[in-house]
């Protein structure tokens, strides 16, 4: 879709897009709408197309269903507003963490204008609606600009607590034929997924890009996943005693999540944890949880040691 290349264009007009997917949706084929455009004369005509397009199915075609509408680099505040207002979800694509980073991509996004003040609105419009069930998104492309995976949490960690962020998305890096960036490498599917896995401990689990284990190049380990590297390095906090941690203590347990720490919060006031196959009933791994845990103050029979091995060293540097 890169504007520089010699590809066949076309474009659908609000009526024209609203009428088909409207006849999809009332076939039982779609249940739900993502909206996304390239910019064929400027970025408020555009955006004002995609707005067009969705009052219309919601008005003229009576679609309640989701609609996730895209805001497109540059949009005017109005048009933050009214997508706010109509779609269930409404996202920026920031594409990389910084302004040096996104330079490295594109010379025409400007990382503040034209992609961070519409989350800014964004945010501004959600928080003056109490009642809206509106939510914010963003995307990444992981290692076209070069950057590492601390620079991405970071700047997903300040979404989060500062623009209330629901979540992120990470879109690997492949290459496309034609493109000026044709010949940079792809990027290994695992590094996408210990992005993800990162973000997940970020929103619920209660971890800070502080506590995340980075190599000397600011990655994370692609060996392991980010929470068990976490508890590899930290040996000092383990064993936790299940029938005694607090939710946050449980939250560090790799195998145990927020909905088996929640269970085990409530079920151990009825019956100590006291085997594994107790953790496995509550929906924990125990497998995973064993080298980590005390139950009922003794040592599951399959606890590991607490021991890095020489091919994992390089995950946990400072």
């Amino acid at each position: 879709m890169r504007r520089s290349r010699n590809v066949q264009r076309c474009e659908f007009s609000a009526d024209e897009l609203a009428a088909a997917f409207a006849q999809l949706a009332q076939r039982g084929v779609a249940e739900g709408l993502f909206l996304s455009s390239a910019v064929c004369e400027n970025v408020a005509s555009a955006q004002e197309h995609m707005i067009a397009t969705v009052e219309l199915l919601r008005s003229k075609y009576q679609f309640n269903g989701y609609i996730h509408l895209k805001l497109l680099p540059g949009c005017e505040a109005a048009a933050v507003e009214r997508a706010v207002q109509i779609a269930d979800r409404v996202s920026v694509n920031l594409e990389a963490p910084s302004a040096e980073r996104l330079a490295r991509l594109t010379g025409d996004k400007r990382f503040e204008q034209d992609l961070m003040q519409p989350i800014l609105w964004a945010k501004h419009f959600l928080d003056q609606d109490v009642d809206s069930k509106t939510d914010l998104t963003t995307q990444f492309v992981v290692g076209a600009a070069r950057e590492s995976d601390r620079e991405v949490l970071a700047t997903v960690e300040r979404l989060h607590r500062d623009f209330g962020l629901t979540r992120a998305y990470f879109s690997r890096f492949q290459p496309v034929a034609d493109t000026p960036l044709e010949n940079v490498p792809a990027t290994p599917l695992v590094r996408q997924n210990r992005l993800y896995q990162s973000d997940y401990l970020l929103r619920f689990y209660g971890f800070t890009v502080q506590d995340l284990t980075f190599d000397d190049s600011g990655n994370l380990c692609s060996d392991l996943d980010p929470k068990m590297a976490w508890a590899q390095r930290h040996p000092e906090f383990f064993p936790v005693e299940i029938n005694r941690a607090s939710r946050e203590e449980l939250l560090r347990v790799p195998g145990i999540g927020p909905r088996s720490a929640a269970r085990i919060l409530r079920l151990r006031h009825q019956n100590r944890f006291r085997y594994l196959e107790d953790l496995r009933a509550i929906g924990a791994v125990a497998r995973r949880a064993a080298p980590f845990v005390l139950l009922d103050g003794r040592r599951p029979p399959e606890q590991l040691r607490l021991t890095i091995s020489r091919r994992d060293r390089r995950c946990y540097a400072a």
